[in-house]
C-alpha cells in the first residue's frame, strides 16, 4: 500500500512552459461600463469649465463697460475742448466789436479809404472767418432775444412792434448771440386800427346816400 503524505494536496498537470496566471484566466470588463475614476474627473473638468466660462462672462462685461466710460470719456474731453475754445474765441471778437463799430461809422461817412480800408477789410475777414455774423435790418420785427431797444416811437405804418433803424449792428457765432442789435422801434400808433375798421362803415353810408331823411 501507498502511504499518502498529510497535509499536501495533489494539483492537476500544468504544461510546461505555462505560468500560474494562464491557469486561472480573469473575467473581461463588461463592454460599456466606463470605471468610476473616468466619471468623477469628467465632472470635476465640466465643472471648471463653467468656472471658466462664467469668469469669463464676467471679465467681457467689465471690458464692455470700460469701453462704454472711455467712449463717454472721449464725448466729454471732445465737448469740453470746444467749448473752450468757443468761449476763447467769444472773448476775443467781443473785444474787437469796438474797432468794428469804428469801422462801421468810418464806412458810413465816406472815411474808410487807402490803406486804412484795406486794413479794416481784412480785419472783418478774419473775423468772419472766426465765425462772426452781423445782424440787424430796418424793418425786421423786434426780437428782445436779439434786439435792444434804445429808442421807442409809434408810427401809423406799423402793425406790429418793428426795428426802425439799427443805432448799433448785433453779433453772434454760430446760436450764441455775443452782442444784441442794438435800435430804436416803432409800435403800431394807437386808436390805428379802430379807425381803420370804422372807415369802411363810413363808406358804405355814403355808397347808400346816407340816412334816410325825414
Amino acid at each position: 500500500m501507498t502511504e499518502e503524505t498529510p497535509g499536501f494536496e495533489e494539483k492537476p498537470d500544468v504544461p510546461s512552459g505555462a505560468t500560474p496566471d494562464d491557469a486561472e484566466p480573469q473575467a473581461a470588463p463588461a463592454e460599456g461600463a466606463a470605471p468610476a475614476g473616468d466619471a468623477s474627473a469628467d465632472a470635476g473638468l465640466l465643472a471648471q469649465l463653467d468656472q471658466v466660462r462664467t469668469a469669463l462672462n464676467e471679465r467681457t462685461a467689465d471690458l464692455q463697460r470700460l469701453q462704454a466710460e472711455y467712449q463717454n470719456y472721449r464725448r466729454r474731453v471732445e465737448r469740453d475742448r470746444i467749448t473752450v475754445k468757443e468761449i476763447a474765441v467769444a472773448n476775443l471778437l467781443t473785444e474787437l466789436l469796438p474797432v468794428l463799430d469804428d469801422i462801421g461809422r468810418a464806412r458810413e461817412h465816406g472815411e474808410l479809404v487807402g490803406g486804412f480800408k484795406s486794413v479794416a477789410e481784412s480785419l472783418e475777414t478774419v473775423a468772419a472767418k472766426m465765425g462772426l455774423q452781423q445782424f440787424g435790418k430796418e424793418g425786421e420785427p423786434f426780437d428782445p432775444t436779439i434786439h435792444e431797444a434804445l429808442m421807442h416811437s409809434y408810427a401809423p405804418d406799423v402793425k406790429e412792434t418793428t426795428c426802425v433803424a439799427i443805432l448799433q449792428p448785433g453779433y453772434r457765432i454760430g446760436e450764441r448771440t455775443i452782442r444784441p442789435a442794438r435800435v430804436a422801434v416803432a409800435e403800431p400808433q394807437p386808436g390805428a386800427q379802430t379807425v381803420k375798421a370804422e372807415e369802411p362803415a363810413e363808406g358804405d353810408d355814403k355808397e347808400n346816400g346816407g340816412p334816410d331823411e325825414g
